[in-house]
């Protein structure tokens, strides 16, 4: 990519920002091979997991901390979204410190929707490679409700949400549950200052169905050595989740948070395949613009 930067992309709204996924452990930065403190440097990120909200990201972030050559930050720093008047210096000071070979990261799954966030990204570094863990967009977005529904009962109906107007089949693009799973008006955004190649997309279905599978593409994607492989899952049959097997010197493995497999309210079919439709069109311009096809259709 040449020196000039592209353009700001034109009269876009900003998105609604996401709140931190569950399960998120305070402000240390965490990772597989502790560091000792004055050793190693503060790098700004070389990958960022960028999307999206209820895709799987944090259960990517886990698998991926099992790797010595990670390091990565806990939080969401909100960096490309909220915080970005902070400035880049204290963005970097965030991170935790690596020694030579090893990769720093941190994942914030609003920044895929952010207007901003590709500009910002590309401005502090065009070679950052960037993950984006997507899902079924109509579970995800049911996953997105669930979430919602238990920190706040009182909110309409999911169909009240997602429909402008039900009898007629209007969806309401403008709240943001739909609005995230439009995957290719987004990532359209993106590729105006990243080249597809800067991008791995991670199925969150396979991440459950095949966490290894997965993990090995994103660790050659990352130019990881494939440490993490089969022998690092098990399958928790009451989550109906894969979990990390206990590490040596832990008395009990690492699983997801108790928020994670919570069950999804009851939705109409018709809700369900009105959103099917709507979707179709979108999905299938995201498998021709990434180039896999991830069997939502």
């Amino acid at each position: 990519m040449g020196s000039q930067r592209p353009p700001e992309p034109p009269g876009e709204e900003e998105e609604d920002e996401e709140e931190d996924e569950e399960g998120a452990p305070p402000d240390a930065p965490v990772g597989a091979l502790p560091v000792a403190s004055g050793s190693g440097q503060k790098k700004f990120p070389q990958a960022i997991i960028v999307g999206v909200k209820k895709g799987g990201t944090r259960a990517l972030l886990e698998f991926l901390r099992v790797h010595p050559d990670v390091r990565a930050v806990g939080a969401e720093p909100h960096f490309f979204d909220r915080c970005y008047e902070k400035g880049l210096l204290w963005y970097r000071n965030l991170m935790p410190r690596t020694l030579e070979g090893q990769i720093t990261m941190e994942k914030t799954p609003s920044y895929f929707v952010t207007k901003e966030a590709p500009r910002r990204i590309y401005n502090m570094s065009r070679d950052t490679k960037l993950i984006v863990v997507v899902r079924n967009p109509v579970t995800r977005a049911i996953s997105d409700y669930t979430q919602t529904l238990s920190k706040n009962p009182t909110i309409p109906s999911f169909q009240n949400l997602a429909f402008k107007n039900l009898s007629l089949g209007l969806i309401d693009t403008t709240w943001s549950a739909v609005k995230i799973g439009l995957y290719a008006k987004h990532l359209d955004r993106w590729l105006r200052y990243f080249p597809l190649s800067k991008f791995l997309f991670v199925s969150g279905e396979r991440l459950v169905s095949d966490p290894a599978g997965e993990m090995g593409r994103v660790q050659d994607f990352l130019g990881l050595k494939r440490v993490v492989t089969d022998k690092h899952f098990y399958f928790n049959e009451t989550k109906g989740f894969p979990c990390l097997k206990k590490p040596e010197g832990s008395s009990r493995p690492r699983c997801l948070g108790k928020s994670k497999g919570r069950p999804h309210p009851k939705i109409d079919l018709q809700v369900v395949q009105r959103l099917q439709e709507f979707y179709r069109p979108f999905n299938l311009k995201f498998y021709q613009m990434t180039g896999q096809d991830f069997g939502w259709d």
